[in-house]
């Protein structure tokens, strides 16, 4: 597992400082308008505000963060229902994303489309899919596209750990090597599936990098704790993948605070498992980075008075805004934003 460069030589002008201080507050910003914004979820869920299920990233910020903020314009992310994080991550606003789950009018789908079906094409996010390894193959197809058109943007697709025992995962890593596709495959490693181990239903240990060389990538593991390790690998990603050299397999080895959704309690994890991982907690281990690079604890409060702010209101805005109308019921069902079948 890739842990960052010297660390111990920090405090050292131009060591390790290859991201430097205005991307370090924003992967920090990052994380923390996450962390914020779905534990307010999580609260609103327990107020009976958002309906149905919600499946959240608390403990997984830094792998959102750290792509997000080394993707480019018109890059484009495929995620997971666990899709919040990544939709925030490329810039949705807070307002828009707690909306969706509270079924308003001012949702991103108006209320619609609900916790595990976020998608803003005007920020290049492509979908959070149900249907598990579902959008691995359509991020093919994009990347595809971009191929085929001279186009230089990227595909991400990220998926959980247990997408690696899907048929999808490997047909897709399949194609993306043969054609040498610019789409980069990101798996969540958060040692568990629903509610079973992935260590218990799977021949390797790294369910995802120790099968890299089935189709003739490298094994890529990373700290997916650690925002800097996860922004300097998918910068090396997207490197590749514009230089027409092909897709990449990265497996970002976290941890989920919470249950697999909020109907589950989690109490399959073996006592102090949890805590231990509270330690590598991300947003824990970013605000040490910052201190080391000389990051004051001033400018780091005011990123978190700022996002506390901006979380309230938005709360406040999904709290006052209108149910959608009956009359958007049967729109969108179709591309031509119809409804009624045609052959």
């Amino acid at each position: 597992m890739s842990n960052s460069p010297g660390l111990a030589l920090a405090g050292q002008p131009g060591v390790n400082d290859d991201i430097g201080e205005e991307t370090r507050l924003k992967l920090y910003h990052s994380q923390v308008v996450i962390r914020e914004a779905e534990q307010r979820a999580f609260d609103l869920f327990l107020q009976n505000l958002v309906k149905g299920t919600s499946h959240l990233s608390l403990g997984q910020e830094a792998i959102a963060a750290g792509f997000g903020v080394a993707m480019q314009k018109g890059d484009l992310t495929f995620a997971t229902y666990r899709g919040h994080a990544h939709t925030l991550a490329r810039g949705v606003p807070v307002e828009k994303m707690l909306g969706e789950l509270m079924q308003r009018d001012n949702g991103l789908m108006r209320g619609k489309g609900g916790s595990m079906h976020l998608a803003s094409e005007e920020h290049g996010v492509m979908g959070s899919y149900a249907i598990i390894g579902a959008h691995l193959p359509i991020a093919c197809g994009a990347a595809l596209r971009a191929q085929y058109r001279g186009d230089k943007d990227v595909s991400v697709c990220f998926f959980g750990d247990g997408t690696t025992n899907i048929g999808a995962f490997h047909e897709a890593l399949n194609f993306a090597a043969i054609w040498k596709l610019p789409v980069v495959f990101v798996c969540e490693n958060n040692l568990y599936m629903e509610y079973t181990p992935i260590s218990e239903v799977t021949a390797v240990e790294h369910p995802a990098a120790d099968r890299a060389s089935a189709y003739g990538l490298p094994r890529i593991v990373i700290d997916g704790n650690d925002a800097d390790v996860v922004y300097r690998e998918a910068q090396k990603a997207f490197a590749k993948a514009r230089a027409g050299d092909g897709p990449s397999l990265i497996e970002c080895m976290t941890y989920r605070h919470s249950g697999h959704s909020r109907a589950d309690p989690a109490k399959y994890r073996p006592e102090g498992e949890l805590e231990r991982w509270k330690e590598k907690d991300p947003i824990k281990v970013y605000r040490a980075r910052l201190k080391q690079f000389g990051i004051s604890d001033e400018a780091v409060k005011k990123i978190d008075a700022e996002v506390r702010k901006m979380v309230d209101e938005a709360t406040e805005a999904c709290k006052a805004a209108p149910e959608p109308s009956t009359d958007i019921l049967f729109t969108d069902v179709y591309a031509d934003g119809g409804w009624a079948w045609r052959n």
